[in-house]
């Protein structure tokens, strides 16, 4: 299939090995694991690199497994830790945000960036629409350029 925005083709993401039961050197403490989770979000870091944290730090290669099909970021969300935004929308506003400051600092001529803006912003529209539907944002809740630094911060 081909790229939304490019006039080329891509290839798709790598997929993991299925296996129905955690090999016998993971960790395997459920309780354990949600401890570190825990703690890991409350340091500040994403969903993501806790992921990488708890894969080549502590043995877990599949938190899922671990927790009977509990993700990390629901892990997080039960003990109210994280903001108030889904976190790859907060990745592609602080990205609409590091573009906006580079066009406004001298680079108003860079028709490159000002194209990755656009892509960008209609990204954040997209995933609004999408997480107004599901419920986790507001019905209301209005993509705005002007308030985009006061939401990331």
């Amino acid at each position: 299939m081909a790229r939304m925005y490019a006039k080329r083709k891509g290839k798709s993401g790598s997929t993991k090995p299925h296996n129905e039961t955690a090999p016998e050197w993971s960790n395997t403490d459920s309780k354990a694991v949600t401890e570190l989770i825990v703690e890991l979000g409350k340091a500040g870091h994403s969903s993501a690199s806790i992921g990488t944290i708890l894969r080549d730090q502590h043995a877990v290669p599949d938190v899922r497994s671990v927790l009977g099909g509990k993700r990390i970021s629901s892990v997080l969300a039960a003990n109210e830790i994280g903001g108030t935004y889904p976190e790859d929308m907060m990745n592609l506003m602080r990205k609409a945000v590091g573009i906006i400051e580079h066009l406004g600092s001298g680079n108003h001529k860079d028709l490159h960036n000002k194209r990755s803006l656009e892509l960008t912003e209609a990204k954040i529209r997209r995933l609004a629409k999408y997480y107004t539907g599901e419920g986790r944002l507001p019905s209301d809740w209005k993509y705005k350029r002007d308030e985009l630094r006061l939401m990331v911060e």
